[in-house]
């Protein structure tokens, strides 16, 4: 099975998915095709504005490339994500994203693409 590349893939513009919160952008560059145990990776793009509150219907992982974002869970637990920081987000995870200028983070999450 070949490899797939896609070139520069940080740096093309992230279609937004969430419609109520138009500061964030989210999208999926590449993703198996296996129904028993899918993964979804691509970028997430948070802009300063409303926060975001979401709900993981699945496990995710996500490392910070650039900027920062406070994240909060359910507990209430706050964290200051800055880039290097690596993140696991297990199904059920109730979490909320909020960022003072933007933040851009790599995801791999085990679903199909969306």
């Amino acid at each position: 099975m070949p490899l797939t590349h896609k070139p520069a893939a940080q740096s093309g513009t992230v279609p937004k998915l969430f419609p109520d919160v138009s500061n964030v952008f989210l999208g999926d560059v590449v993703a198996t095709s296996s129904e028993t145990a899918p993964i979804a990776a691509g970028l997430f793009r948070m802009e300063k504005g409303k926060p975001l509150e979401y709900e993981y219907t699945y496990d995710e992982v996500k490392i910070v490339l650039k900027g920062d974002c406070q994240i909060t869970d359910e507990e209430g637990t706050t964290v200051l994500a800055k880039p290097g920081d690596v993140f696991m987000f297990p199904k059920g995870t109730k979490a909320t994203f909020e960022s003072q200028d933007y933040m851009l983070a790599f995801y791999c999450g085990q679903r199909p693409k969306l």
